[in-house]
């Protein structure tokens, strides 16, 4: 199993890292502050975060097999999920986060651990393909129904959507609520394409750094752990109590 990090791999998550600190200071600046900015609101704002939801999913299911210790990193990752989702629930119970981008990726890391033989048996590309296909069958699983982005295609049974439990899975419960919701239907068959094009990779080739977004990158989770307490610090420096 290959280990060399490539330094292209971290200036990439580096810069997903920085988009999504932007993006996260505008929704405490409109959320928080009561910021009246139609535009973040609109779907422009919509691709922008969905962009760096696909890129964090992608890359780290490229990255799975470059790891040492997937296991201990899986379990890592879904602790610090855990983590944001007790501190949220105690402390900020109006933010909550339950089953954010942090959980699904160390469950996606852990799934592959048993997973991983049994795809190694697939062609990448038909792997791919397939991986992608469910992706976009079942992007609106957590709406309640098959389809992609409200085309419809056939509605799924109400007894599925029961809890939490099932809010992982991607069924949530009609009174369920978080502001970081990323289960692991749909998007673990992301994951699994990102496991697919590193399998479809040609020969491995490092690219110049970019200093600030190499570091970011080569310290991912840390840095997404502490990013939002800094930048709420910072506008309450500059733009004072919210309300």
């Amino acid at each position: 199993m290959p280990t060399a990090r490539l330094s292209h791999l971290d200036t990439i998550r580096g810069f997903a890292l920085l988009n999504m600190m932007a993006y996260h200071a505008c929704w405490d600046l409109v959320y928080q502050f009561g910021l009246d900015w139609p535009w973040y609101r609109s779907f422009g704002a919509y691709l922008w975060q969905q962009g760096i939801c696909w890129t964090f999913l992608l890359l780290s299911g490229y990255c799975w097999s470059l790891g040492r210790h997937p296991l201990r990193r899986g379990l890592e990752v879904f602790a610090a999920g855990a983590a944001i989702t007790v501190v949220t629930w105690l402390f900020l119970p109006e933010n909550l986060v339950f089953c954010g981008v942090l959980t699904l990726l160390g469950a996606s890391a852990l799934l592959m651990v048993p997973l991983a033989p049994l795809l190694e048996r697939l062609p990448p590309r038909a792997g791919l393909a397939g991986s992608f296909l469910l992706f976009l069958l079942l992007r609106d699983v957590p709406r309640g129904w098959l389809g992609y982005e409200g085309a419809r295609i056939a509605a799924l049974p109400a007894s599925l959507y029961r809890n939490h439990f099932t809010a992982l899975l991607g069924f949530p419960p009609p009174d369920f609520f978080s502001t970081d919701y990323v289960p692991l239907l749909p998007w673990f068959f992301l994951f699994l394409c990102g496991w697919f094009l590193f399998r479809l990779r040609g020969e491995p080739r490092n690219t110049p750094e970019i200093p600030l977004l190499t570091f970011l990158g080569r310290h991912s989770l840390p840095v997404y752990l502490l990013h939002q307490p800094v930048i709420y610090g910072l506008l309450l420096l500059v733009m004072g109590s919210p309300g």
